[in-house]
């Protein structure tokens, strides 16, 4: 008897032992699981970049178990360059082992989360409402949309629905831009002001605001070190000034009275003055701060910058396009964002 209930405590302790060892398996293999990213848009080199970073073997970082696995070409057939680019990248971006799946419903049933990455940001509103009603988490690379209206539609279709998303330019997290906002320099102290530059070529066919397809750039760098807060902008324009697209200047009043402004030009950059001192932030550091970035916020569908400022960043080139057919007169950002607010069917844009 005593040798029975010797074996049965045996057994016991090791079928406890067995469903402790499998819950621990359970959990590792859990936090192990990799996340399945699709891409909408193969009609740019970017759809190519960010999947190629996305997919590095060698990465050590927040990218390890987030893996690129299929992809939806896409594109606009009145766009030029994405008509040219398609022919260029898709190739590519199956030579990386990715999917080609021939619709976004397709693609939708075998990934984790979205990567947006369509030239044209006309279509984005669409797309990435298929993505939203799904509930994937979503990245929209730049421009968030091919309007203000639209861009505020995207963020209140992911606010109803609970769907983590961003949307941000490169720029963002280049080295020394991201390295040198309020405080964290320093040789500049508390920013006063900033100039930023970054070139401005709009996307042909012109249907969308001018400074949102590239102008992003630069005005992304002004954000970023700056910080939101922005409450009227005005802009002067030049069809000459040596660069192809003309040349801007738009200026922005911040609610403290700080001023910062973005200019159309070579290269990207700024120049940070500071309550310390006057301090360039260098220039672009490539694709792959951003794309470990995003493979952070997939993971943990905390989105680095929250709706609020995305949208106003796209309120300030919007405002900068309304400014411009004015006559470089100033315009509110509250009432851009307003009016194109009520273009939704929403009381407010925020």
């Amino acid at each position: 008897m005593i040798l029975h209930r010797t074996i049965i405590a045996s057994l016991v302790a090791s079928m406890i032992l067995f469903c402790v060892v499998s819950a621990s398996t359970t959990c590792s293999a859990a936090d192990t699981k990799t996340i399945r990213v699709g891409v909408i848009g193969v009609d740019g080199p970017h759809p190519f970049m960010f999947s190629q970073h996305m997919n590095d073997p060698k990465a050590t970082d927040a990218r390890v178990g987030v893996t690129v696995v299929a992809a939806y070409v896409g594109g606009s057939d009145d766009v030029p360059s994405s008509v040219k680019y398609r022919k260029e990248y898709v190739k590519k971006v199956q030579d990386l082992g990715i999917e080609i799946v021939p619709t976004i419903e397709a693609l939708l049933t075998k990934v984790d989360a979205v990567m947006i990455e369509s030239l044209d940001g006309r279509i984005h509103r669409s797309e990435a409402k298929k993505v939203i009603a799904a509930g994937k988490p979503l990245f929209i690379d730049k421009p968030l949309a091919g309007s203000l209206a639209d861009c505020v539609e995207i963020a209140q279709a992911a606010k109803r629905a609970g769907v983590p998303w961003f949307s941000a330019s490169s720029l963002r997290y280049s080295e020394g831009v991201a390295a040198i906002g309020d405080g964290k320099n320093d040789k500049v102290g508390k920013i006063r002001g900033c100039d930023a530059w970054g070139p401005n070529h709009p996307l042909e066919p012109h249907s969308m605001p001018d400074l949102f397809y590239y102008g992003i750039h630069g005005t992304e760098i002004l954000f970023t070190i700056m910080g939101p807060g922005c409450k009227t902008v005005a802009r002067a324009h030049s069809d000459d000034g040596g660069l192809p697209d003309g040349t801007d200047v738009v200026v922005g009043v911040w609610d403290d009275g700080r001023i910062g402004t973005y200019r159309s030009a070579s290269g990207f950059g700024a120049t940070v003055f500071g309550s310390k001192g006057v301090v360039p932030s260098g220039g672009w550091s490539g694709y792959e701060p951003l794309v470990v970035v995003i493979a952070e916020f997939f993971k943990t569908g905390k989105a680095p910058i929250s709706p609020e400022e995305i949208l106003e960043v796209y309120a300030f080139l919007a405002a900068a396009d309304v400014s411009k057919s004015k006559g470089g007169c100033p315009v509110s950002i509250e009432a851009v964002l307003n009016e194109d607010a009520k273009k939704t069917g929403v009381n407010s844009a925020k």
